[in-house]
């Protein structure tokens, strides 16, 4: 399943931003996206395999307890699709940012000897 079909799922982004916010057992994942949704813990369960298959999640054993947590593997492989397709700055945008350096430092160097002057006069 290629990511773009993951994150597809409206119950799988969901299930993404929760674990963005830290670890989370099945049993917690499953009560907050059973009462969201309206579905079964089976199917929680269906949704949180997809996402480890596909190195969104990774689960670890704490005792008897299974918590999820986020893997950014995949997320990180979609941002660099996705930033190959981004238009380039055009040398026009460039060149705006240089002026914009210039007109800052400028203004700072007015600023430091208007200060200078100031407490030459002072």
């Amino acid at each position: 399943m290629h990511g773009f079909e993951v994150l597809s799922d409206p119950v799988r982004r969901r299930i993404l931003e929760m674990l963005s916010e830290g670890s989370r057992s099945a049993g917690d994942v499953g009560d907050v996206i059973g009462g969201e949704f309206g579905i079964s813990q089976p199917a929680v369960s269906q949704h949180l395999k997809v996402l480890r298959d596909n190195h969104f999640a990774v689960v670890h054993r704490d005792g008897n307890r299974r918590l999820y947590e986020l893997d950014t593997g995949a997320l990180t492989e979609l941002e660099d699709w996705l930033a190959r397709l981004r238009p380039r700055p055009t040398p026009a945008l460039d060149a705006l940012g240089t002026e914009i350096a210039r007109g800052k430092r400028a203004r700072r160097i007015h600023t430091d000897n208007s200060a200078d002057e100031q407490r030459r006069t002072s």
